[in-house]
């Protein structure tokens, strides 16, 4: 489990229903492991957080939150100067807000800025990425319809990330 997401894995001991773990001071997290193991099991999962505090911290690339049968909600943190990278989803639609730092949507070749309380629609077949244009992480909560990435998926950086779709292909 990593400091920067304690809900991602169960903790050792932990049994079924909420349980509030202390990570570091001041710092609580409640957590529930039904939902983690069904999450692990690639199950679908219902979702209700408060997203906002979810993408706040968050400090990895890209973390899968919850993957129903239409839809799948990721968090992703983008460190100054990275970027998600050039692509296109056939088939997904994507919606990102964003709610931390400072960027640039390229949207089919079109640039505009990105920030606090953005909203994105990225529709299928349109070539996309959206690159860090400031000094601290720019953090977004992703929707994908249908999902695009395995229930659970952590990727902890942006290379993590290429690497393990590389793999896939």
């Amino acid at each position: 489990m990593g400091i920067g997401n304690p809900d991602s894995s169960p903790l050792p001991g932990q049994s079924e229903g909420p349980s509030d773990v202390r990570l570091l001071p001041g710092l609580v997290v409640t957590t529930t492991i039904r939902r983690t193991e069904a999450r692990e099991e690639g199950q679908d999962v219902a979702f209700n957080e408060d997203i906002l505090d979810r993408t706040r911290r968050n400090h990895w690339f890209r973390e899968v939150l919850a993957t129903g049968p239409h839809a799948q909600v990721v968090v992703m943190s983008i460190p100054p100067g990275g970027e998600i990278g050039d692509e296109v989803h056939d088939g997904v639609d994507q919606v990102l807000v964003f709610v931390e730092g400072q960027g640039e949507a390229i949207l089919d070749g079109v640039r505009s800025p990105v920030g606090p309380d953005r909203l994105v629609l990225v529709p299928a077949g349109t070539r996309h990425n959206f690159v860090n244009t400031g000094s601290t992480d720019l953090r977004l909560y992703t929707i994908y319809a249908p999902p695009e990435h395995a229930p659970g998926t952590i990727h902890r950086t942006k290379a993590e990330a290429d690497a393990a779709e590389g793999a896939e292909h």
